[in-house]
Order: structure tokens, then sequence, then C-alpha cells
């Protein structure tokens, strides 16, 4: 296949044409094999644009959820330090510049342009092949170069890498990072990364790096003795969230998400703070956050991010107030006043239970309309369940049509679990459709809630965005 164009890219959707012109995995999740999904190819591109990732300090971040907020909280506070700080994170909400940005602010379009041709004329000269013959780069792998070339293009100082999927095989997996951050590990891509947690977590444990300092979230036991396992082979000092927050308060308000941290004190965070306090006859020192992204996930993500930071000594005062105000699209984001409207990517069984806990302390559960979709490899049945728990008026939408979802036998799975027929559930493919329905069915004082999947946030966001322009 000839994915050459005949001219010089004069535009950024053609550049994200061009790379999705390959082969492009994001779109296929029936398989996983090392033929598709490998590490030798990326690292002979890399070979063939003299390495643009070693200019840079990268931190790697793995897991089923968090990653994009937790990415966001390490980039705004390098960067609130005067250094240029790049961040790499996917999927998109409704912009692919969403993917390659400084800390979540766009790259100028010339500048996204220059950098994209440089790599399409690279890319001329560049071949692949293997005992089975020629094969093509992924758009993943394009991704990924792209935004490795970008950040050094830019003089970035740091960025903060985000993994695709995965993280064995991630093409973001070719890096030497300075640490690497495990944030938690749930049942999700079961058809591709294995249908246990332990399966999960050892594909996403191998970004752990030899002698590289790691980090890692509150997990279950059998995904943190994975952690614990792969840093004990590969010699990696590993600090575990669970050992050192010996507490955690969240609570969800109009204004943000409110926390209060309290450390345990060790030698490593001895110097933290000046001034210590007791806590059930513990030395401790605490801490209070009001964060912009809402909900106690989004706490939690907080909590890591600053365990990383203060151990790498990648923490000071402008810190905090970066870290407080950093927003990120889709994460319990509020789009709309009037009725409320929140979007949010939750699409696991942990995730979405934090989600309706922290959505409950703002909205009564009988005055809130879900609109829920999911792509296939997702824990769907627990989901149901959560969400049937909580909600008598739920829509079922498609989550765009981005990655394969099954909307059909997801509306009679949900059907079959409404074993006493309460429940108001009703299919609408499109996404203007589920808008408009909940929007009439939404009473007042009530909220409209969408979740299942970050291509439905973007879906219910642009429509939203569409029908505004409009009034």
């Amino acid at each position: 296949m000839n994915n050459t164009p005949k001219h010089c890219f004069e535009t950024f959707d053609d550049i994200i044409s061009y790379m999705e012109s390959f082969t492009n995995l994001e779109k296929q999740t029936d398989h996983y094999t090392t033929r598709v999904y490998r590490l030798d190819r990326m690292r002979a591109l890399l070979d063939h644009f003299a390495h643009p990732e070693k200019d840079f300090q990268a931190i790697h971040v793995a897991g089923s959820k968090g990653k994009g907020s937790t990415a966001m909280f390490l980039a705004s506070a390098i960067q609130a330090q005067g250094f240029k700080t790049g961040l790499y994170a996917s999927p998109h909400l409704i912009d692919y510049r969403e993917r390659f940005s400084l800390c979540g602010t766009f790259f100028p379009d010339q500048f996204l342009v220059k950098v994209g041709n440089r790599l399409r004329e690279g890319l001329e000269g560049f071949c692949f092949s293997d005992e089975w013959g020629e094969t093509s780069v992924t758009t993943f792998e394009l991704y990924t170069l792209y935004a490795f070339m970008l950040f050094s293009a830019w003089g970035c100082k740091y960025a903060v890498i985000e993994t695709g999927l995965g993280g064995r095989l991630d093409a973001t997996n070719t890096i030497t990072p300075i640490a690497s951050v495990l944030c938690p590990i749930e049942l999700e891509h079961t058809q591709i990364l294995g249908k246990t947690i332990h399966a999960i977590a050892t594909e996403k444990s191998k970004i752990i790096k030899e002698g590289i300092p790691s980090f890692v979230a509150a997990l279950l036991p059998e995904a943190r003795n994975v952690m614990a396992s792969q840093a004990k082979d590969v010699h990696s000092p590993q600090w575990l969230l669970s050992d050192l927050l010996l507490d955690m308060e969240s609570k969800t308000t109009t204004d943000g998400e409110i926390a209060t941290y309290r450390w345990k004190i060790t030698e490593d965070t001895a110097k933290w703070h000046l001034k210590e306090t007791t806590w059930h006859d513990r030395p401790v020192f605490e801490e209070h956050f009001t964060l912009a992204m809402k909900g106690r996930v989004m706490a939690a993500n907080c909590a890591l991010a600053l365990l990383c930071l203060r151990i790498l000594k990648l923490y000071a005062p402008a810190s905090k107030v970066a870290m407080e105000s950093c927003t990120l699209p889709g994460r319990f984001e509020k789009i709309s006043d009037d009725p409320p409207i929140y979007i949010d990517g939750a699409h696991t069984d942990h995730s979405l239970k934090a989600l309706i806990d922290s959505m409950e302390q703002l909205y009564a559960p009988e005055k809130t309309i879900v609109i829920f979709g999911a792509i296939q490899g997702k824990d769907h049945l627990h989901m149901a369940h959560l969400l049937l728990h909580s909600y008598k008026t739920i829509i079922l939408c498609r989550p765009g049509t981005y990655k394969k979802s099954d909307m059909q036998s997801l509306y009679e799975l949900f059907m079959q679990q409404d074993t006493d027929n309460t429940h108001d559930i009703l299919l609408e493919i499109g996404a203007d459709a589920a808008l408009k329905e909940a929007r009439q069915r939404c009473p007042a004082e009530g909220a409209i809630l969408v979740c299942g999947s970050f291509y439905l946030a973007g879906e219910i966001a642009e429509e939203w965005k569409r029908e505004a322009s409009c009034l």
C-alpha cells in the first residue's frame, strides 16, 4: 500500500488522514499477536528517525483507569516550574490535538504541520521486514513517533507518556523513562490483554524497567503482587500509594473535589513538610487540595501523581496551584448548566461506581437521567448492575463508530437484568436522539450523566455544542 501523499501536508487534518491510512489497530480489537503488536518495528522506526524520544525525560503511565488524569496532574505540576512539558495521551475526546500537547495546550498549527512533513519525508525511506515478509507500520506507532518528534523539536525537557493499550507490546514501551507509574488495574480489553486481573496486570507491569523507580496506585492484591514481582525482577525501587497514604478524605462539590491527604512520615517523605502532626498516634503530615477535576477517583489519581513527583523531587509550591486548576475533557466534565450535563469516560466497574458515588453527592439519583454506551470487551454486566441499582431512567446510545459495539445486545442485557421491570430503558443509537430524549425527560433540579466510553462522551459533547450553536 502506498500511503505517501503527492504533496506536502498543509493542515493538521492532512497529517491525521495520512496516519489513519496505515494499519489502525485501535479499530481492530479482535486479535493480539506479536505479528501486529510488536516493539521491534517501533524500535526500527525510532532508529530511522534518530531517536527523538531521547531528547527529553519521560514519565511512563499505564493502567486501566486514571491514566489520563494522572498524566495531566504530573505534566501540570512539572510545567508549573517553568519546564517545557509534553503530554501524549489517548484517546482524544473531540480534537486529535488532545493526543499531542504541551500539558493540554495545543501546539501551533504551523508547527504541527512542519513536524508532520518531517515525519512523512522520513517515512518514505523506511521499510520493515521479518521472517514473514514486509509489514506496514501502524497508526498508533506513527502517533507515538509524531508525539516524540513534536516534543523533541519544541525543546521539551520533560514529557508524560500514556500507554495506548496494555504496556508490554505498546508502542510507547520503547522509551527509557525516569519513572513508571501504574494506575488502577481492572478487567478491560479482555479479548486482547487477558481475562483475569493477573493477566492484565502482567501486560501493564512490563513498563517497569531495569533500575527505574516505579509508583503504584492502590490495587487489588493479585495486581499488586504482579507489580511487586516485576519490580523485583528488574531491580526497580517501588513505592506503593497504599503504604504511604494513610488516609484520604474526598468530597464532591459544585466548586470542585475537596481532598484531604494524610501521609505517613518516612525517611523519603520527612522533608516534604516542615511541620509534622499526629493522626491515630502516628506521625503524619496533612495537606488539602481543591481540585477542578471532580470525583473521588480524581483525588486518588492526584495522590499517586504527588507521590511520584515528590520522590523524584519534581514538586514545587507552584505545582499545587497547577494541579488544583488543571482540567481534562471527559473527566466528570460539566458541559451544560441548563440542564446540567456531565460527561465522563468511566468504562470499568470501579470507575463507574466511583462516578456514581460522586454524582449522588450533587444530584438525587431519581432526578438523574443516564446516557450510557460501551464498546465491546468491557465488563457490561457489572456496569449494568451498578446503573440499574442507582438510576431509573437509562438511555443506551452507541459510543460512536471508532470501535466495535453491539447496542442491541447491550440493550437486551439491561432488559434481562431489570428483573423487577421498574426501569425505563431506552435504546437510541444516535447521540442526537439520545440527548434529545434525555433533555425531555430531565426533571427540574435534575441532571444528565453521560458515561461508559470516552467515545460516547465525545459524541454527546459534539452534539451539545452543535445544538447550543443553533440556539
